[in-house]
């Protein structure tokens, strides 16, 4: 994943997957995740950690690996001078989910690799204009005892599905998919996620 021990910029579906891939490659106690704990956005606050944690002089090579789905501009500027001159020994990996994230002048300086791959789209077995909560506690039953990466993938289906049937959702009904993701990125139930989000839709249908 990582070559010549040069920095680099890995695109990739999942963060966390992909650092359980990249960990085990790094020699022991040899790097350190600068992450925001709070929400998937690399702020400020996680830059200045990084240039703190770049300059603690080291005799072997050390990896400071960068995550985030989002990436702030401000964040990325205060990075520039640290990531085109990194100090010995210094090796630096930014994991993030699309190479729109980051800025020009940084993808300049460090190579990046596509680690994307295509995720299967699940379909959704029921008309959303004939669901109601009969097929909903049915499809729910069916799907109880489904994964993280799967109920993604049903998500990111349902999503599709109502938009090839034309139903038109508000701001905050779409922010319910985006949240739904997010939780499940926090390891919430996945049937407690899909339930919120289908009652939702039916809220929607019925209005």
């Amino acid at each position: 994943m990582i070559e010549n021990n040069s920095s680099t910029i890995l695109i990739v579906n999942n963060i966390d997957e992909t650092l359980k891939d990249l960990i085990p490659t790094l020699p022991l106690h040899s790097y350190r995740v600068v992450r925001n704990e709070e929400k998937d956005d690399f702020l400020t606050a996680q830059a200045q950690q990084t240039i703190k944690e770049a300059y603690i002089s080291s005799n072997e090579t050390k990896y400071i690996i960068l995550c985030g789905s989002s990436f702030r501009i401000e964040a990325q500027n205060s990075l520039l001078k640290v990531l085109e001159e990194p100090p010995k020994n210094i090796v630096f990996i930014i994991v993030t989910t699309s190479k729109s994230n980051i800025l020009p002048t940084i993808l300049s300086r460090m190579p990046h690799k596509y680690l994307k791959k295509r995720i299967e789209r699940v379909d959704v077995d029921f008309d959303f204009f004939r669901m109601d909560l009969k097929s909903l506690y049915q499809f729910l039953k069916d799907n109880q005892k489904i994964g993280k990466k799967e109920s993604k993938a049903i998500i990111e289906s349902i999503l599709f599905k109502i938009n090839s049937q034309k139903i038109k959702l508000t701001k905050k009904e779409l922010d319910a998919f985006s949240n739904a993701i997010k939780l499940l990125e926090l390891n919430s139930r996945p049937i407690h996620i899909l339930t919120t989000l289908l009652l939702t839709v039916i809220h929607r249908k019925h209005r």
